[in-house]
């Protein structure tokens, strides 16, 4: 049985302008969601090491998301995302989507600011993990 959760209805994509890159226009093909998920980012900084980091999405759509992080990750670096699904759409079950993707987009919020805006891209593998199997 599917329920519904509460959120702000989806953002239509942009019109884009006579100046827009092919970049732009295909980052704005689907819609977004202004959804409140929690992830578990977990990637490879430029000199090799290791990081894992909690985020907490800006937007999702069927192909990306958009979220901040503290990591310095660069263009290209390939991340995975292990999102907390509602329990609402779940049936009250623990269930996280693990799905990976590339880094797109990089953006700094303000100078001062130590986080940093990073857009990926989804590959078009995932996994639904229940509380039982967990990576």
């Amino acid at each position: 049985m599917i329920k519904k959760i509460s959120a702000k209805p989806p953002k239509p994509p942009k019109r884009p302008s006579p100046t827009s890159s092919l970049q732009e226009i295909a980052r704005r093909k689907e819609w977004r969601f202004d959804l409140p998920l929690t992830a578990l980012v977990q990637g490879e900084l430029p000199h090799g090491k290791k990081f894992q980091e909690s985020a907490k999405l800006n937007n999702i759509s069927s192909t990306g998301a958009y979220f901040k992080l503290d990591s310095s990750i660069v263009v290209g670096s390939k991340l995975t995302l292990i999102i907390d699904l509602p329990k609402e759409i779940t049936d009250g079950k623990k269930v996280q989507l693990r799905i990976e993707g590339i880094t797109v987009r990089l953006e700094q919020t303000r100078k001062t600011a130590k986080k940093q805006g990073v857009a990926v891209h989804f590959n078009k593998d995932f996994e639904f993990v229940s509380s039982s199997k967990r990576t």
